[in-house]
């Protein structure tokens, strides 16, 4: 009995050992195999990229403010920022605007025009991590303000030489809007181009003291042309669709400003001096969005091809190939910079 109960007890023994063997090696394979990671970090979601513009007119003029909206669209495009605009933003308001954009967080706000400087200074010391632009100024603040625009003289300067090789009775003129320094400068710009290729030639320059105001223009316009003028400069935004409305009717020829405006009057719109806000825009907007963009006021021109001349349309077939030779050799020569177009003005007095 004895002896089967010792048999007994070692056939346990064996058997615990053996069972406990085949966990041990199950147990080990199961640890061998290789587990899924899982990650605990939180994928990057790239911030939101807001960018703001304030106009101080409709973005369907057909030249200022629809440069400014084409240059938002763009930063949209390009950037994939959110946008947002206020068109026809009166003077009034402009701070209150500034502001509304600020505390929703946009990071980038453009006010697109001289008239916004003050607006933007004043409500970029509240809102140190917004970014705030002005166009058409050479004024920055920092740490947080700043300006992109044209060369407003070089455009107009361009247009006087336009206006003073395809002048037949060598009487040119300007209408400009109001009288603010972008609009006085391009005005200045226009005389000495002009005079830069005819010093004898007669230069008038006539203000509306508006943007808006299409009668007076189109008064000034019929007026200009009963002082034999046959070409004239327009830097006058909605005004200036008087003036060429009076230009359809006498025959003058009109050089539009800041896009190509030949749509609006054909027969009569020569050339336009444009400006590519949507490239300038676009510039300074990727700077702030990477981070590098530091306190500046950029100035633009023809060889950043911001500046540029809109092709002649159905006046191409009508001026020569020598006028035209002549007037791409200007802006080549600005380009160069062979012609200063500052010391240009400063030689005639201007």
């Amino acid at each position: 009995m004895k002896r089967f109960f010792y048999v007994f007890v070692a056939m346990m023994l064996i058997s615990a050992i053996v069972v406990t063997g085949c966990t041990q090696e199950a147990a080990s394979e199961e640890t061998e195999e290789p587990s899924e990671e899982v990650s605990t970090e939180e994928p990057v979601v790239e911030k939101e990229f807001k960018v703001g513009l304030l106009m101080d007119g409709p973005i369907n003029d057909q030249g200022w403010n629809a440069t400014a909206y084409s240059g938002l669209m763009q930063i949209e495009e390009d950037l994939g920022a959110t946008v947002s605009y206020s068109e026809s933003v009166p003077q009034s308001d402009v701070e209150e605007v500034f502001r509304s954009y600020a505390l929703q967080g946009y990071d980038l706000v453009i006010g697109h025009g001289f008239n916004f400087i003050d607006g933007a200074i004043s409500v970029s010391r509240d809102f140190p991590d917004t970014t705030f632009i002005c166009s058409s100024c050479v004024v920055n603040e920092p740490p947080n303000m700043g300006s992109v625009t044209e060369d407003g003289p070089m455009k107009g300067f361009m247009a006087g030489v336009v206006a003073a090789t395809l002048t037949e009775t060598d009487h040119v003129a300007f209408i400009g809007g109001m009288e603010i320094p972008p609009i006085i400068l391009g005005g200045t710009g226009f005389e000495a181009g002009a005079r830069y290729i005819n010093p004898d030639l007669e230069v008038t320059l006539v203000y509306t003291g508006s943007f808006v105001d299409g009668a007076k223009a189109k008064e000034i316009a019929y007026s200009l042309n009963d002082e034999n003028v046959d070409i004239t400069y327009v830097m006058a935004d909605i005004a200036g669709f008087g003036a060429m409305e009076a230009a359809q009717d006498t025959g003058m020829m009109i050089i539009g400003t800041n896009t190509d405006q030949n749509e609006l009057a054909p027969d009569t719109i020569v050339t336009s001096t444009t400006v590519d806000y949507p490239l300038a825009f676009s510039l300074v907007a990727q700077e702030v969005k990477d981070g590098t963009w530091v306190v500046s006021s950029k100035l633009y021109g023809f060889a950043d091809t911001v500046l540029d001349l809109a092709p002649y349309h159905g006046f191409e077939d009508k001026i020569s190939a020598e006028d035209k030779a002549a007037i791409n050799a200007v802006k080549a020569d600005i380009i160069s910079r062979k012609i200063d177009v500052q010391q240009v003005m400063l030689d005639l007095g201007l």
